[in-house]
Parts: structure tokens; sequence; C-alpha cells
């Protein structure tokens, strides 16, 4: 079973460690100085890097650990990402230090986002989701559509609720803050709040997350809950029908917030 903890990384990012033993799995390197620090004093060896996306900011650090370590990369295919050894598609099963995981493709964020799901590598299913999904918020749409995003944060809904979920940034405190906005009646925000700012108060990690959690917590994966869709018809003053068009007009707020 893998151990996972966060490497800090630039102004907010996590590139996430899976160690088993002495050797060891990154996602998202944004930059390698923090990562080489961190395999330097615990005396481990990178055996893969998996990929999300391919902004500079989950990817700045591949080429300088791939040509330190020699290790495979795996991602998003299509050549456009510098180093990816290993390419992945949609629904492709891949092992990692002999635990299965699959990759999942999530465009919304970006149009080549891929997550990756395990119900193996620890005691808990886990999921890293890069820049699609946020504690109590998701990824800015840059390349993808409202309805693309939805889509995408509706293959995490379906998970186990016990599944760990390891996001890209350090934001939840002020998703929180927009959360509370859209549902300021919604008791399950307001504990969360109260036991984030005590994290944060301490510069500790509120990460991982769950999906049981975010369920309750994230106006993005609750598109279907009347009062959801009640703040999101007041702000944008268009009757909405779908999900999806919920999902946009609460990313366009949230956006603006």
């Amino acid at each position: 079973m893998f151990e996972i903890f966060p490497i800090r990384a630039l102004s907010d990012n996590y590139v996430w460690i899976l160690v088993e033993g002495e050797q060891a799995i990154i996602v998202d390197p944004g930059e390698a100085k923090p990562v080489l620090e961190t395999f330097n004093e615990l005396k481990l060896d990178l055996k893969g890097i998996i990929i999300t996306h391919h902004h500079f900011d989950h990817t700045g650090g591949i080429q300088e650990l791939k040509d330190h370590f020699n290790c495979d990369v795996f991602g998003p295919g299509g050549g456009h990402i510098q180093g990816i050894s290993n390419p992945l598609n949609d629904n492709e099963e891949f092992d990692l230090l002999g635990k299965k995981f699959i990759a999942l493709a999530t465009p919304g964020h970006t149009l080549d986002q891929l997550a990756y799901y395990s119900d193996e590598a620890c005691s808990e299913p886990i999921l890293f989701c890069g820049d699609t999904l946020f504690s109590a918020g998701c990824g800015r749409i840059f390349e993808g559509t409202p309805l693309q995003m939805h889509e995408s944060i509706s293959r995490f809904s379906i998970l186990p609720e016990n599944t760990k979920v390891y996001c890209g940034h350090e934001y939840t405190q002020s998703n929180l803050a927009f959360a509370i906005t859209v549902e300021p009646d919604n008791q399950f925000i307001k504990n969360k709040i109260e036991e984030v700012n005590k994290l944060r108060e301490s510069d500790k990690e509120t990460l991982p997350s769950d999906i049981g959690s975010e369920l309750k917590i994230n106006p993005f994966m609750r598109c279907e809950e009347k009062t959801v869709i009640d703040a999101a018809t007041n702000y944008s003053g268009n009757q909405l029908k779908e999900p999806h068009e919920v999902l946009g007009a609460i990313r366009d707020w949230k956006d603006n917030f």
C-alpha cells in the first residue's frame, strides 16, 4: 500500500507523492527543486511521474526529474507535453509499482485533462483529479465548456464516497467562501469552514478531501440541488433548465467573486 503526502511547490501547488518502501511515484511536478530535496532527504527512488494536464505549473519539473531518475512519465497523449513516455487514453488501465490505476478523461479546465483512480493502491480508493475538481470548487473553464466540465465532475460523483480526492492546489478556504454564498444555509459548508480555518491557521493542508464530503459542500457537484439552481438562476437572471447551465452560471459567478 502507498503512503501519500504532499510536496508544496510554487505558490499553492501540491505535488503528490506516493511512497512504498524506498520507491515512489509523483503527480504533477510543477517544479523539480522541492521534489529533489524531498527525495534526497528521504532517500527515495522515483519510479514514475503522473501528469494530469499540460499547464506549466503541473509539468515544469518533468524534464529535470526524468533526466535525474530516468523514470517513466504517464499522461495525456497527443505529443504536446514534452517528456511524456507513456501516453494514456480515456479508461486506459496501467500499473504503478504493481498497483492498478485507470485514466479518466475529464475535459473542461483543459481539453487534455486526465484524472487517475485506483481502488487498490491504498486502503481506500484514491483519485488524483488535477485541476478539474477542488475541495468545494472546480477549475476554471479555460479550454472546454460547462457541459464538458459537468460531465467530467459527474464521473467523480459516482465514485465510492470514501474515495480520497487529491487536488492540484490549496484553494479550499477561498472555495468555501464562495460555496457558503451560494448555499448560505448549508450546515455542512459551515462546519467545513470552521475545520478548514483551523487547519490554515496552523499552515496545515486541507487535502485530501473525499467524494462524500464534496457531494455535501461543493456547489459544482450539487447542480441538481434546488438551493444551487435557485442561486444560479438569481445570479444569471435566466431560467436554467439543465445541470450544465447551472454549473456554467456558478462558474461565471465564481470567476467574478
